[in-house]
Order: structure tokens, then sequence, then C-alpha cells
């Protein structure tokens, strides 16, 4: 994705068409910016009052597990169950990969045909 132009620039090129009187397509020239995102900006002063850049801010995941307390116990009481069981008990319709990824992040790890929490190592200083 293309970076934003600064809010600085914005309101210089906004000023030299409103202040100054430039024509759209001076200003473009004199600032290397299309006349296209110069209309952009001048229609979201419009409707917005301000032309600051919008904040991006990309979609989250809508995640099968969302409490992670009742997944925890969930995995504590079926821990002799393989994570195909797992998904098949589980109340919503999940995959067994979804439960082993949900599996890594809570750190827990087969042992003997249980699901355990790992222990965290201390490490050894040199």
């Amino acid at each position: 994705m293309a970076n934003n132009y600064s809010y600085d620039l914005r309101q210089k090129v906004i000023k030299a068409i409103e202040v100054d009187g430039m024509k759209k397509c001076d200003v473009s020239e004199v600032f290397g910016i299309s006349r296209n995102t110069i209309h952009l900006w001048l229609k979201r002063k419009a409707e917005t009052g301000d032309f600051r850049p919008r904040d991006y801010r990309p979609p989250g995941h809508s995640h099968k597990i969302k409490d992670l307390d009742n997944f925890r116990t969930f995995v504590e009481e079926n821990a002799d169950k393989t994570q195909a069981q797992m998904a098949e008990l589980w109340p919503d319709e999940i995959s067994p990969r979804t439960i082993s990824r949900w599996l890594k992040k809570l750190g827990f790890v087969r042992e003997k045909n249980l699901w355990v929490l790992k222990k965290k190592s201390k490490s050894k200083s040199n």
C-alpha cells in the first residue's frame, strides 16, 4: 500500500487553491500530485471539514475462540482427546487446525496422550 501524503503538504496544496487562487492543474504540476488526488482532498474537506488522511486499520480476524478461559477449561476437561475430537466437541463449528493453533498459543503440549500446559524453563546464564 502506498504511503499517505503528509498533512503539511495537503495544507499547502489546499491553501494554494483556496487562498492563492491557483488552478488544480497548475497546483498538481507544482507539487507533483495528480488532479484526482487534489479533487479527492477537496471533496473530503467539503464532506468532513478537514482533509486529513483516513486511519488505515486492517480488518481483524474473526476468531472462532473468543473466550480463552472457557477454552482452557475445555482443554483441561478433554485432555485425553485428539484435536479432531476436540473440534467435534467444541460448541461452534471449528477445525482441528484452529484447535491446534490455539493450543500452541496457550502453551499446551501433548505428553503421553494428554494435553498439559508446558512449564517455562529457566534459562541458564553463563
